[in-house]
């Protein structure tokens, strides 16, 4: 039986928690620290642009989800400059820790909170045939925009 966008997505944010630990290990302006830090840069800016397209863009034209739906999307805007902050830091200071470690908690707040509030609300908004095909848009899509985020 195919997935569900939740079960996709849920796969998704296990990369990212992964990837937010790993770069967490790591330590000074290191080849690693530069290779995860891209690696989890364009897992988490692709996942967002296509979450935003495939699943969100729905539940905002729900009015029981959209609250939460903008909610989420600030959110990922809000990732975004951080990650592109963190880009034009000098890995190597105490600062650009400290800041990722911001990132990474609030990706995890993000993943979380989607997890647990959102996931709900929108089983209660999308048939059993609008979360499988999502899964398989998620699917087909992620690839070309994390060629485009690594661009």
């Amino acid at each position: 039986m195919t997935k569900t966008i939740f079960e996709v997505l849920r796969e998704d944010h296990d990369k990212q928690r992964t990837l937010l630990d790993l770069v967490d290990k790591t330590h000074g302006d290191s080849e690693g620290r530069r290779e995860l830090f891209e690696r989890l840069r364009i897992e988490a800016t692709a996942h967002a642009a296509v979450e935003e397209r495939v699943f969100y863009s729905e539940l905002l034209a729900d009015e029981r989800t959209r609250g939460k739906a903008g909610h989420s999307v600030k959110e990922h805007k809000d990732a975004e400059d951080i990650f592109e902050e963190l880009a034009n830091m000098d890995m190597s200071s105490p600062g650009w820790l400290t800041r990722f470690r911001t990132l990474k908690e609030e990706l995890l707040h993000h993943v979380e909170e989607e997890e647990h509030e959102v996931f709900q609300m929108a089983g209660k908004v999308l048939t059993e045939s609008q979360q499988r095909q999502m899964a398989q848009d998620f699917t087909k899509q992620k690839p070309g925009q994390k060629e485009e985020e690594a661009a």
